[in-house]
């Protein structure tokens, strides 16, 4: 199944798919939209040109598992993205995933404006490679 993963932001939202084996999960692009309604749209159009089957989007928990306001905006993007696509969608603990994108980045020394142009592509990278490792893992083990 293609899999897209979501990095959800007010100002860059980052995306990414799998390949139909749930293998490897590739960075595709971060999207530069403030109006959701618009950034929707974008995404609806990624998700038709990659034949994505399932979104996975970052769900940012606060470090003792509880979420906040932010975590809310998060489901509710997600909720009107599956309404208005007709794909299912599934939330995935986000903890850490940008600290774990800006370590990736500093091995590879990335730095500057392209590092700022990269990193919610390598979160949402992060987020769709948790989650289908988690469905591997998950199906070995019946």
């Amino acid at each position: 199944m293609i899999i897209m993963g979501i990095d959800y932001g007010d100002a860059r939202t980052g995306i990414a798919v799998c390949d139909k084996f749930e293998m490897l999960a590739s960075p595709v692009c971060s999207v530069s939209e403030w109006n959701k309604d618009a950034l929707i749209k974008e995404i609806c159009a990624l998700a038709l040109k990659y034949k994505v089957q399932q979104f996975v989007v970052g769900l940012p928990k606060n470090m003792d598992s509880s979420e906040g306001e932010r975590a809310q905006k998060c489901k509710d993007f997600a909720a009107e993205l599956s309404e208005i696509s007709g794909i299912e969608y599934v939330m995935r603990d986000e903890r850490l995933t940008t600290v774990t994108a800006h370590n990736a980045l500093n091995i590879t020394n990335t730095k500057g404006k392209k590092r700022k142009e990269v990193v919610d592509q390598v979160a949402a990278v992060v987020i769709l490679q948790d989650y289908i490792d988690y469905r591997r893992i998950n199906k070995l083990n019946g």
